[in-house]
């Protein structure tokens, strides 16, 4: 058996048909489409058409759609551009919850510091917001909410339409990170009554570097990049029209085999659930239901992630402690202690994110090897030795 990838939150391998376009439009489209020439003419038509797949994807119309140099970029612009027409209306209020992406939480520490006050809402345990403490929220200066689609750590779904919904209501943009989203559940703007939406291709299998922001007719968009007018000036900068093709196809093949990936891939997920749920003192984090098809994450007591992830590595399996942007950091997960897990537990968290290239003979392969890896590493660690002798108490039983 090969290496195991299951890091597929953190980066997907490109689709064959992605890189296909790519090349196509590296060696036959790399005139700039802001040229009035022919070639350059080419390649807008080719940018336009990928603008027109993204947005039918998404409901929305293709003006409504700018490139981005991916998900983190899309967030800052959409969280700075609210805020800006928050500060024109003298509204400074924004509501977000404690587990957002760092690409959001950083920006709204940014945005604090300039005057804005920001409601951080508490997540429950499952890893679930629920819409009634967002409507409890909102006060007469709340300009923007901003809830991610899909968590990147624990998968958790959350009830978008719903927020959106009440957000509309009380006449609040809205904001949801999809990065983790896009390409694997189905999504529409107008029926999630959703105002901004951020996505990136390489969490679909298209390429890196590359994202985009869908911002509601009428939602005034702040440029962070200045220079030339590309992306109804809101972007400066010549687009990368290889990358924008080859996430456009990415995009389209995600969700045309959407059911039939969503499927297979739910099917080995609970099947690691299922295996690694007969380790003692283990738990899976986020809600069982309401996760992402791929997802599988779990917090072993008495064990540390980072070791638990080079013995994993050495058995030929690629996988993640928390998110992939923070794990070169020793803190534990601003995720997990977002959901009620003590510094003790979050330490040993496993993150398992599948692909449809993966296959039921590697979900028992992992199994095996995480519940060895685990036993391992207990029978090294002073903590779990205190806790087998009883001189601390489990806590996770």
């Amino acid at each position: 058996m090969g290496y195991i990838y299951a890091d597929n939150a953190a980066t997907t391998k490109m689709s064959r048909h992605a890189v296909e376009v790519m090349l196509d439009a590296i060696e036959n489209n790399y005139a700039n489409p802001s040229s009035l020439h022919t070639p350059g003419q080419h390649a807008a038509v080719q940018l336009a058409e990928s603008r027109q797949t993204i947005a039918g994807i998404l409901n929305c119309e293709p003006r409504e759609i700018i490139f981005t140099g991916g998900g983190s970029e899309a967030d800052n612009q959409a969280l700075l551009s609210a805020a800006a027409i928050g500060q024109r209306k003298g509204k400074k209020h924004i509501i977000s919850t404690k587990f957002e992406h760092h690409a959001v939480l950083h920006t709204l520490k940014k945005l604090e510091k300039q005057g804005f006050e920001v409601t951080y809402l508490d997540v429950y345990s499952n890893g679930i917001i629920h819409p009634e403490d967002v409507e409890a929220a909102i006060r007469p200066d709340t300009i923007l909410v901003s809830v991610m689609y899909a968590n990147n750590e624990v998968g958790t779904i959350q009830p978008i339409r719903a927020i959106g919904a009440i957000c509309k209501e009380h006449g609040v943009l809205f904001h949801t990170d999809a990065v983790q989203a896009a390409g694997h559940l189905p999504i529409d703007v107008q029926a999630d009554n959703i105002d901004l939406l951020s996505l990136s291709a390489h969490k679909f299998h298209g390429p890196k570097g590359i994202g985009a922001l869908y911002a509601r007719k009428g939602v005034a968009l702040t440029s962070l990049i200045e220079g030339g007018a590309q992306e109804r000036g809101k972007r400066a900068g010549t687009e990368d029209l290889p990358a924008i093709a080859g996430m456009a196809a990415a995009l389209q093949d995600a969700v045309r085999d959407m059911e039939a990936n969503t499927k297979k891939v739910s099917a080995l997920r609970d099947q690691l659930i299922e295996g690694l749920s007969s380790i003692p003192h283990s738990t899976l984090t986020g809600d069982r239901e309401h996760r992402l098809p791929g997802c599988a994450s779990f917090c072993f007591e008495g064990i540390e992630g980072e070791s638990l992830l080079l013995l994993l590595d050495q058995k030929g399996i690629g996988a993640s402690s928390g998110s992939a942007c923070t794990s070169g950091s020793l803190d534990p997960s601003h995720v997990l202690l977002a959901i009620g897990l003590p510094h003790e537990v979050a330490h040993g968290s496993l993150r398992l994110t599948l692909s449809p290239e993966n296959t039921p003979e590697e979900m028992e392969y992992i199994i095996q090897a995480v519940t060895d890896v685990v036993a391992y590493l207990r029978s090294i660690s002073p903590v779990w030795n205190d806790l087998q002798k009883g001189i601390k108490n489990y806590v996770i039983q």
